[in-house]
């Protein structure tokens, strides 16, 4: 059930805070917030200022008015982490000079500035090689070069840095953007492990939304709490949705019976005012009498009307009240008969597939008719590599693809828009020979409508982004009969990954998706899930949750079927591509 106020306990309070882009754009006003102790889930759709209120809460940004008041120690994990990759695991994690001292201390050296180094904190070594463990960092040793590690591990190492500090309010920003199932399966596990202070993680990811004790959803400028994770605040809100729309059915109905009986109370009183006329000139009333009986008509018809009138502008007011209590998220429903394949048909094929960048060194696999393949893996396995490889972008190292129907391939970075078109406009630059008003009727579908399919790409948000180039993705011509996405979930917020499937399931071709978000994949019907690493391997979510259970933070398994990233030159940690997208950059 959703409630305006926090349980007890409070540790962070935001007053009338307001704040201003430098170009003078409000992105919240006068927003006031009460945080409760333990783990909190912050929601709401791109745009609404989720990062930027936690900007405020750690005094990056200054707020315009208002206050931030924090009880305690604060430490924040921003979406894009970036480490210096000379920096040793050590100076990462803030322990270097302890630990540097307890060595002096130990060889003799009893200078009281090593004492007061370490302070209280004897046993510094062992709970940094704990937290490391705790996050599959165990086999990472403190004295090992940053550079050595891989994006999801830098992101996991500067969290330990933050839990080692021991913070009595901790803010997460999108924590799990592109990190893969491995890393995701240690920060959830982090986050179960929490027990004290205040824990703010924005996210769109359903299954770390799922630990939290509660959710606070950011939207139209206020704050609502909904106690319970992810599918408790889905049900509270599906609730809510059916009664505003009960309410706004109820809404519309009143204002068309206020509208229908101020029309009826109008002729009611032009029929009283003709009889009246009609009346007085058969009686053949004195003039004065004929005034004052007019005008009291004119008095009593006004009050009449006037009545009506309020009644009608109060149903308006109701039915204005109503509209804005239900959720504008739309689904994105688009026929694309001409994307159907058959069931027989080959889709793709590869052979001995060995990639010049990534762990796969043979990959064999065929897609027939309206398959959808999951490809999963660990970050650095070459799941980014190797569906450039098949689309032809990048040369393979060995072996050979083929895909043998049209296709389209909508990377992570959503370069498929020119950013000086219109939405209409790459549209048709994708579409050629389809006519505007066809582009228009389906970009509508898209939820472009109007005015909205002429904005210039450059100047969309980030979920009316990946819907534009969704939409020339999948209307280009000729009909793609596959589709390959790249991360499609990144950086969107829950609405636009629903929108995302449902657009999905109106497409009739086959689907080649690499993701890290498993309710995502299953919610879109995947059929097959193959393992990317030294091989292709065929398998299962269910075998894909197995594996995450099983490997408990330990390195690559005997198997090798999900062995943890080689060591790259790990620099920025919000989101690593594969070694093959930072080659083909």
């Amino acid at each position: 059930m959703a409630h305006t106020t926090p349980p007890s306990g409070t540790a962070v309070t935001c007053s009338a805070l307001t704040y201003r882009w430098p170009d003078g754009t409000t992105v919240l006003d006068g927003l006031s917030l009460t945080v409760g102790r333990g783990r909190n889930g912050l929601v709401g759709a791109n745009g609404t200022g989720k990062s930027t209120l936690l900007r405020l809460l750690a005094g990056e940004l200054t707020p315009a008015g208002g206050s931030v008041t924090v009880t305690g120690s604060l430490a924040y994990l921003p979406q894009n982490v970036t480490l210096d990759t000379a920096l040793c695991v050590d100076e990462a994690l803030g322990i270097a000079q302890r630990r540097a001292a307890l060595r002096a201390i130990e060889s003799g050296d009893v200078d009281v500035r090593h004492f007061e180094t370490v302070g209280d904190d004897w046993d510094v070594e062992e709970r940094a090689r704990a937290t490391l463990g705790s996050l599959g960092l165990g086999h990472i040793g403190l004295d090992r070069s940053v550079g050595e590690m891989s994006g999801g591990e830098t992101v996991l190492l500067r969290l330990a840095a933050l839990l080692l500090a021991r913070p009595d309010v901790l803010l997460l920003d999108e924590p799990t953007n592109n990190l893969d199932l491995f890393a995701r399966r240690r920060l959830y596990e982090a986050v179960d492990s929490w027990r004290s202070g205040v824990l703010i993680v924005v996210s769109h990811d359903r299954e770390l939304l799922e630990r939290v004790d509660r959710i606070a959803e950011l939207r139209s400028g206020s704050v609502t709490w909904y106690g319970g994770g992810w599918s408790a605040y889905e049900e509270a809100v599906a609730a809510q949705q059916e009664t505003a729309e009960r309410l706004l059915r109820a809404a519309d109905a009143d204002v068309k019976r206020q509208k229908r009986e101020l029309e009826e109370s109008r002729i009611k009183i032009a029929r009283r005012e003709r009889n009246s006329r009609k009346m007085d000139v058969e009686r053949r009333a004195p003039r004065i009498v004929a005034g004052a009986r007019k005008r009291a008509a004119q008095e009593s018809a006004g009050k009449l009307r006037g009545l009506h009138e309020d009644r009608l502008d109060e149903a308006r007011e109701r039915r204005e009240d109503a509209a804005d209590a239900v959720r504008n998220d739309a689904e994105i429903k688009v026929s694309l008969p001409h994307t159907a394949v058959p069931a027989g048909r080959t889709v793709l094929t590869a052979e001995g597939l060995r990639l010049a960048h990534g762990r796969l060194r043979e990959g064999t696999f065929q897609m027939h008719g309206p398959e959808r393949i999951a490809l999963v893996g660990r970050n650095g396995a070459g799941k980014t590599t190797l569906l450039r490889t098949l689309t032809g972008e990048l040369e393979p190292a060995g072996g050979q693809a083929r895909v043998r129907v049209p296709w389209r391939f909508l990377p992570q970075r959503l370069d498929v828009l020119d950013e000086e078109l219109s939405i209409a406009e790459n549209v048709a630059r994708m579409a050629p020979g389809i006519s505007e008003n066809e582009i228009r009727s389906q970009l509508a579908r898209f939820l472009f409508r109007g005015a909205r399919a002429a904005q210039p790409a450059g100047t969309l948000s980030g979920g009316e982004r990946f819907r534009a180039a969704l939409a020339a993705t999948m209307l280009a011509a000729p009909a793609p009969q596959l589709l390959l996405l790249d991360e499609p979930t990144n950086n969107l917020d829950v609405a636009s990954v629903r929108q995302l499937a449902s657009a999905l399931e109106s497409y009739e071709g086959a689907l080649l998706i690499a993701g890290h978000d498993l309710a995502f994949l299953e919610s879109v019907g995947v059929t097959r899930w193959l393992l990317v690493g030294e091989e292709l391997v065929e398998t299962s979510a269910e075998e894909v949750r197995e594996l995450l259970a099983a490997s408990g933070g330990a390195r690559a398994a005997a198997d090798g079927r999900h062995d943890a990233p080689e060591a790259g030159g790990g620099v920025q940690a919000g989101g690593e591509p594969d070694a093959g997208e930072r080659a083909a950059n």
